[in-house]
């Protein structure tokens, strides 16, 4: 994939991942856009990023997505890379009587709802262009389930077959589909669950910068599945031995908890 010259939307843009994956683009001499909830992330992001372009909006909501496909679309016609970054992670007690069926289905419309819904809003427009992409960014827990985040796990297990099933039906279109599996990454996502898991208990946490520069090679490569870091030992894991991978984890978190 020629990762130059592209205008390239970003949701969840404003943090992590998703503003690294920026700064790396546009250095690259792409036109980056980037979307997000908090107005002021996405002011302080394009006050370090000069030429950043933000919209405000939410993707786990089908009016915002659709007011934003036609802002987009409006101002930037030639848009035609996809990220769908944006996502939860959280500690959940699926016993917690607190966890209501509404409450429990915030990562569901974020992490999964979302990329399908901008993927479909999009789609008509990036079948258009001369070339195009659709970048999904998963998880190593894709793989392997992490117990204290069931549903963000399973979120990122859907998107993960999403993905391939989305690039079997577009590999006849001029749109390649990627997917990101990052591994634990130094990001603030990754900071609230350093303590279930323990002093090394999950490998070594990925420099965000090394894990951008990792999955963009990738895509400049066409690998359309990008497992940096410690996301190809649980892939392999997940495919040897399923069972054993996830209670190697269960048992990190267990093992910390009593300590």
């Amino acid at each position: 994939m020629k990762l130059n010259n592209n205008t390239i939307l970003i949701t969840g843009g404003s943090s992590g991942i998703g503003l690294e994956l920026a700064k790396k683009l546009m250095d690259l001499q792409n036109k980056v856009i980037i979307t997000g909830r908090d107005e002021e992330k996405l002011k302080e992001a394009q006050r370090a990023l000069p030429g950043l372009e933000i919209f405000q909006s939410d993707v786990s909501q089908l009016a915002a997505i659709e007011a934003l496909y036609k802002a987009v679309i409006a101002a930037f016609p030639n848009l035609n890379i996809l990220i769908n970054n944006a996502g939860i992670m959280r500690n959940l007690d699926l016993q917690d009587a607190e966890n209501t069926p509404e409450n429990i289905n915030r990562e569901i419309e974020i992490n999964l709802s979302g990329p399908i819904r901008m993927t479909q809003q999009f789609l008509p427009h990036l079948k258009k262009q001369a070339e195009a992409a659709i970048v999904n960014v998963s998880s190593g827990l894709a793989y392997v389930s992490f117990s204290p985040s069931p549903v963000y796990s399973a979120t990122k297990a859907g998107l993960h077959s999403y993905s391939q099933a989305l690039r079997m039906q577009l590999q006849n279109t001029q749109i390649k589909v990627f997917e990101i599996a990052p591994p634990a990454t130094s990001t603030s996502l990754m900071d609230r669950f350093s303590a279930d898991l323990g002093p090394g208990s999950s490998g070594p946490i990925m420099d965000t910068e090394k894990m951008v520069k990792v999955a963009i090679r990738g895509m400049q490569r066409d690998t359309f599945e990008i497992r940096p870091g410690m996301s190809k030992a649980l892939f392999a894991l997940s495919r040897l031995v399923p069972n054993f991978a996830v209670g190697m984890l269960h048992k990190s978190v267990e093992r910390n908890k009593k300590a």
